[in-house]
């Protein structure tokens, strides 16, 4: 009997163990999705860190503007995005979080197929001024490493999430061999969810190299087929990031 009950507190204890062991994964799978499909989105304003390295449009003459799409959901919208790009002809870069991409791997594919680019978001959309060196490498390295791994694309632009960066994220990215973009304008569309605002914003006196930051946001979708006939009505082109970069000697 004592052996049984030996036995028994054993198999009770291991029991308590694994349930333990299981409770405290399944709390870390709930939290990495609560970061991906519920990104911290602040005031999308600049943060601190020095300029060298950082672009905020291109300089120079040049008729290309450039829609830069931040992508940690909506992926029915950047569908909807593709479609309306191919039939106004205009290009465009997404910068993708590697979280969303993870389970996106086909509309990934589906991005480069229609001669667009893919820049870099971070991985789990983080404060990257409050990053040090080391965790600023591991959330835009992880992010690298996944998109080449799934596509054979590399990326060399990194979009801070909220624009937030620091010395050390200029580092990272000078020693990754890529550039920190930023924006001339934003749509806010995530907020005000307008395609009006939308289109005012991404319009009003735009002139060539400008960066315009947006969201795959069913506004942003509705105003977008307008915003293209806009800028070739002022002989405008709608191409990526590194396009208008190479054009002027970025």
């Amino acid at each position: 009997m004592k052996r049984t009950t030996t036995a028994r507190r054993k198999i009770s204890g291991e029991t308590k163990l694994n349930i333990a062991t299981n409770c405290a994964l399944a709390l870390l799978v709930l939290s990495v999705g609560f970061v991906c499909l519920f990104p911290v989105r602040g005031s999308e304003t600049v943060g601190a860190g020095g300029e060298e390295g950082v672009y905020r449009r291109a300089e120079g003459v040049t008729d290309g503007v450039s829609l830069m799409f931040n992508v940690y959901w909506g992926t029915e919208e950047v569908y909807r995005i593709l479609d309306i790009l191919d039939e106004y002809g205009g290009k465009a870069t997404f910068f993708v979080g590697g979280c969303w991409a993870d389970d996106n791997v086909a509309c990934l594919k589906e991005i480069l197929s229609r001669g667009h680019e893919l820049g870099n978001h971070g991985y789990f959309h983080k404060d990257h001024a409050s990053l040090s060196e080391g965790e600023n490498k591991e959330e835009i390295s992880l992010c690298n490493r996944f998109v080449k791994l799934t596509t054979g694309a590399d990326m060399t632009l990194f979009a801070p999430p909220s624009g937030a960066y620091g010395k050390e994220t200029l580092a990272v990215c000078e020693s990754l061999g890529m550039k920190t973009i930023l924006w001339s304008r934003d749509t806010i569309d995530w907020r005000d969810k307008n395609a009006s605002l939308v289109y005012t914003r991404a319009t009003k006196d735009i002139e060539g190299g400008e960066f315009v930051l947006m969201h795959p946001m069913e506004a942003t979708a509705d105003a977008l087929g307008d915003i293209l006939t806009y800028y070739k009505t002022h002989s405008l082109r709608a191409v990526t990031v590194s396009e208008n970069l190479q054009d002027n000697g970025g």
